[in-house]
């Protein structure tokens, strides 16, 4: 017969423990404690199964019953409603934030410090409030298309582009890891707002870059900064790379900077091949600094230099944001050494872009060094003959107008 709820109400404990059947498999087991628990036996592969539904009255007889209906649903499309429950918690369990996290853990090695807290501070402050909690199975690009436009509703178009691929990799990883079946972040792909990017302010042309080297000459602040723009123009590094360079990283022996891929964007090692005027000016650097840890120390013995500083430096030089900024001697390079013919693959290779084959990166374990270094004194010698024309060019106007003047 049926169980109602005022026969599970009056059941008193008896020593032993004891079972009401409402039927359909479904029973109550009666504790000598006195909890109440359901059951739901049931035949799976010919063998006998139990699970628990929980306890009364927490959970009522009608949600008892409707879970052993669900049950019986599970076994009628051959499952095991015990595996089912499994997958189900474990479903639970695999959250938006803990997948994430784990992904992050185990990118870290291949990443530097900062780029890694950068990765995790998007995650932190972009997704985990909105789907950290979530089933990273159950999260759909429906869902997924609002935490995006939160992004955009702020002004931060590039910042919605590189959230949505950080998420695109961490749905693909719980695809490959089993816990999810797609990547709904791939959906939402096209539907973002464009991002509108603009190219680093580069002067490129010979004449003005050589007004622009007789102009870091002429600079009367901070020796650290001036000589830092010049290293920048002569190795054309990342400015990160100029503001974190040590004195233990060059070997001055064999003309070398070697920087260790913790300081690099792409977290390999880089070796830089130094110019004469490279040294030169490292070695104008040694008396200012070279008993300290870093080469361009900022204000504070052993700080870094801020990178505002270079740019206010180039600023009062006259050179305008639309016209240069610290970034911008990467890109001259880039234009004036192709326009010279030089190897494609060696000025890449000089600006730390990783080849996209890989299998020919592996193999390139020359990085095309005697070419780089043949290269890289060719360009401090072109840049000081740029300099030097600029200054006579100078010069002569200078006098030009000093005999109109006369006149």
């Amino acid at each position: 017969m049926p169980l109602t709820d005022t026969a599970i109400r009056a059941t008193k404990p008896l020593e032993k423990q004891q079972k009401i059947f409402d039927g359909n498999g479904l029973f109550l087991l009666v504790a000598p404690t006195g909890s109440k628990i359901w059951r739901f036996k049931y035949r799976f592969q010919g063998k006998e199964k139990l699970i628990s539904l929980g306890h009364y009255p927490a959970v009522s007889l009608k949600d008892a019953r409707e879970k052993a209906a669900d049950a019986r649903k599970i076994l009628g499309s051959g499952g095991n409603p015990s595996e089912a429950r499994k997958e189900s918690k474990q479903q639970l369990f695999n959250t938006f934030e803990l997948v994430a996290r784990e992904w992050w853990r185990k990118q870290t090695g291949a990443w530097n410090e900062r780029y890694s807290a950068k990765m995790l501070n998007y995650m932190e402050k972009d997704l985990f409030p909105y789907i950290g909690s979530r089933p990273v199975s159950e999260i759909k690009p429906s869902e997924l298309l609002p935490v995006m436009r939160k992004m955009e509703d702020r002004g931060a178009m590039s910042v919605a582009h590189i959230v949505r691929a950080l998420a695109s990799s961490i749905f693909r990883y719980a695809v490959i890891t089993g816990r999810a079946e797609r990547d709904p972040a791939a959906d939402i792909r096209g539907v973002l707002t464009p991002r509108v990017i603009k190219s680093r302010a580069a002067i490129t042309d010979p004449a003005e870059v050589g007004k622009l080297l007789v102009a870091m000459d002429k600079y009367t602040g901070s020796l650290a900064v001036r000589n830092a723009l010049r290293l920048i123009c002569l190795t054309f590094c990342r400015t990160s790379e100029i503001r974190q360079a040590e004195w233990t990283e060059f070997d001055f022996e064999d003309s070398l900077w070697r920087i260790p891929a913790a300081k690099m964007k792409m977290s390999r090692d880089h070796i830089v091949p130094l110019s004469k005027q490279a040294v030169a000016v490292l070695e104008e650097m040694r008396p200012f600094s070279g008993d300290g840890q870093y080469v361009f120390p900022g204000r504070k013995r052993n700080s870094l230099l801020n990178i505002a500083t270079l740019t206010e430096a180039l600023r009062s030089m006259g050179f305008t944001r639309e016209e240069m900024c610290a970034h911008g001697f990467r890109a001259m390079a880039s234009t004036l050494l192709n326009e010279q013919s030089f190897p494609p693959d060696v000025i890449e290779r000089q600006l730390a872009h990783v080849p996209g084959n890989r299998v020919r990166a592996a193999y390139n374990r020359a990085e095309y060094l005697p070419e780089r270094r043949k290269m890289m004194q060719e360009w401090a010698d072109y840049l000081t003959g740029l300099k030097e024309k600029a200054r006579r060019e100078t010069a002569f106007s200078s006098a030009a107008r000093k005999s109109c003047r006369k006149r």
